[in-house]
């Protein structure tokens, strides 16, 4: 049996692989050594039916799920969650047909899924940038890009507001960098730009470097797809028209999917979305509300609601004119629905560890025999 060569890690780079030779992390080196002759691979495309990995540019290969993967997935002792499982921009381990581990994710951007049960939805894994595009049109909506700065501060990932479509009549891309003002004062970049323009595109080049990666997030028909291809210098991704009324698009993105850029990075398409329900792992300071939450440990009662109560330091604060009432009502309806994921995250993990203990009692115990008294 001859010894499986070694990975190709000058075109693993190209696709965000993080080192320039092997694996530097301790955890990933104890997976290798777990697995030996596993070759490591990224995950390019996610599907129902399996997945899609990339080793090196513009390739692909599908391969198969653990069991483990293909089961429902639960919060119980011995299930697998949903978040637990591969997810586009994931490193993983295969033997060629099947994938053998998931190597430790450095970020992931997750949000809560849709349905009854607490599940998280892993949106991309190991990104260092994340795009937020919002257009200039109808469609702009600073609250939603707060939502958005939320769920990607939480995973850890550097925020980018990418305001799209200066182009267009009618445009205001001084308005909309107004508006966003309180982000930037964060110290989040907002750019406003003509995605179709090489040119203006080329302002993301910092964000861009060989061996980064970055995922594109926004609603549909915000210009993602078209940035991509100004990226790319060729039109790969389709792209479509809004509807004139409402500046809405359709899904010309369909799938996440990770796409090699010239500059040596490598970017994540991903799909509108029109859910962006927080996990109940984030920080209010992460979606650009560094700002509020310092004000609030100002006022006079620990548990002021910001709602007229005396002494409030965020309320006089609108009231001077030093913050927008608006922003301000989103950072109070984002605390909430945080609070409230947080709540629902701990009761599901306290359901697992319950099951699980329960589980050791009834393994250890011998067959037939009742269990001891305290």
């Amino acid at each position: 049996m001859t010894e499986a060569a070694s990975p190709d890690y000058a075109s693993l780079r190209r696709i965000g692989w993080p080192w320039a030779g092997g694996p530097e992390d301790a955890a990933w080196q104890a997976a290798f050594a777990a697995h030996p002759g596993a070759r490591p691979a990224r995950v390019s495309e996610q599907h129902r039916t399996g997945y899609v990995l990339a080793d090196a540019p513009d390739t692909g290969f599908r391969a198969e799920s653990p069991p483990e993967w293909q089961r429902r997935p639960v919060f119980t002792a011995d299930g697998v969650p949903l978040h637990e499982r591969a997810a586009v921009g994931d490193w993983v381990l295969h033997d060629g047909r099947r994938i053998l581990a998931l190597l430790p994710r450095r970020q992931a951007i997750k949000r809560a899924a849709a349905g009854e049960h607490y599940q998280q939805q892993v949106i991309a894994a190991n990104v260092d940038t994340a795009f937020v595009v919002c257009g200039l049109d109808a469609d702009f909506n600073p609250r939603r890009i707060e939502r958005y700065l939320l769920l990607v501060g939480g995973g850890g990932v550097q925020p980018v507001v990418v305001l799209t479509k200066a182009d267009r009549d009618g445009a205001d891309a001084g308005a909309g960098l107004a508006a966003l003002a309180g982000l930037r004062a964060q110290g989040v970049p907002v750019l406003a730009l003509n995605a179709k323009d090489a040119d203006a595109v080329a302002a993301l080049a910092a964000w861009l470097r060989p061996g980064m990666s970055a995922v594109l997030v926004g609603s549909s028909g915000a210009g993602k797809s078209t940035l991509t291809n100004s990226l790319l210098g060729e039109q790969r991704m389709k792209t479509g028209e809004v509807r004139e009324h409402d500046s809405r698009g359709r899904h010309t993105t369909t799938h996440r999917a990770l796409i090699a850029l010239p500059s040596g990075a490598c970017l994540i398409d991903t799909p509108g979305m029109r859910e962006l329900k927080p996990t109940g792992e984030e920080e209010l300071a992460d979606g650009g509300f560094g700002d509020i939450e310092a004000l609030a440990a100002q006022c006079r009662f620990n548990d002021c609601a910001h709602q007229g109560e005396p002494g409030c330091a965020v309320r006089a604060a609108i009231e001077a004119g030093e913050l927008d009432a608006a922003r301000v009502a989103n950072y109070l309806k984002l605390r909430d629905e945080v609070a409230g994921a947080a709540d629902r995250l701990a009761t599901r993990l306290a359901q697992k560890a319950d099951a699980k203990g329960q589980g050791k009692v009834q393994r250890k115990r011998p067959p037939g025999k009742p269990p001891r008294r305290m």
